[in-house]
């Protein structure tokens, strides 16, 4: 848990950082008619999943970000487990499904992969990024996992149809 000076500090932040996301979605709009990510379902050998939480963002997510010009997708999902998670992929991994993510753009799109017995050379250190990061059994998700993300775990339990939006 974050001290009480960090959670002063990142709320402080929030307006800020809030405005330049801001721009940086119109100044991605500009450069790209479409956003592409990736994202993971990274689960270890004992069946956990792997999720992060960021410093910028309120919530635990699965691992993943933007697919960037000349990556195919799956260079990308390689790249983002590496720097989220320091996490290997030891399978190739599989593909979920693709959706729309209307919430943070009408041109933004996501692309999740499933990704069993990922490998984790050491554990992911807190940084400016990710301020936690780990795995956790599935019926013993933490405190403040998002909307989202529970979807894509009901999803994958086969417990709800895969939705088209994120």
């Amino acid at each position: 848990m974050p001290s009480t000076s960090a959670i002063s500090n990142q709320d402080r932040r929030g307006p800020a950082r809030k405005i330049y996301q801001w721009l940086l979605n119109r100044l991605f709009a500009l450069q790209r008619p479409l956003t592409l990510g990736v994202r993971a379902a990274a689960f270890d050998r004992a069946g956990r999943i792997f999720l992060v939480r960021h410093t910028y963002v309120r919530g635990w997510y699965l691992p993943g970000g933007g697919v960037e010009v000349g990556e195919t997708v799956y260079d990308a999902l390689e790249r983002e487990l590496a720097e989220e998670g320091n996490l290997a992929m030891v399978e190739r991994p599989e593909l979920f499904a693709v959706y729309h993510n209307n919430r943070s753009s009408r041109r933004d799109h996501v692309v999740l992969f499933v990704c069993r017995n990922v490998a984790q050379s050491e554990i992911r250190r807190p940084d400016m990024e990710i301020a936690e990061s780990g795995f956790f059994a599935l019926d013993a998700l933490p405190e403040g996992v998002t909307g989202a993300t529970r979807r894509r775990l009901a999803e994958l339990a086969g417990t709800v149809r895969p939705d088209s939006r994120w």
